[in-house]
């Protein structure tokens, strides 16, 4: 999972082509310690066209007042147009729910 800075993520979020999972974390939360661990693992199982990226949401004051983020951790799940708002995720229960969010774009 590539960590990028706000230019990074804002441009990989208006390019089209792929589903996108965006992870966003704080560096001293525990939460998105074990959540960051579930994605790592689920990142192994998505197909090679899904996209995983992740930035740390001290850094990304745009995006969080673009998609209104209230907490961390938080998954945005883009659709492969990014004609749709992205679908926000803020419970980690376990890796095959992780998948499930991440999949669930693709349908």
């Amino acid at each position: 999972m590539n960590e990028m800075n706000e230019i990074e993520l804002l441009e990989a979020i208006d390019r089209s082509g792929a589903p996108l999972a965006v992870f966003l974390e704080t560096p001293l939360c525990g939460t998105c310690k074990a959540a960051r661990r579930m994605l790592d693992v689920a990142g192994h199982l998505l197909p090679l066209e899904t996209k995983l990226i992740s930035g740390n949401i001290n850094l990304l004051p745009n995006i969080v007042s673009q998609y209104r983020i209230s907490s961390v951790p938080a998954l945005l799940v883009f659709d492969a147009d990014r004609n749709r708002p992205p679908h926000i995720h803020y419970a980690f229960y376990s890796v095959e729910r992780v998948l499930e969010y991440i999949r669930s774009v693709n349908l």
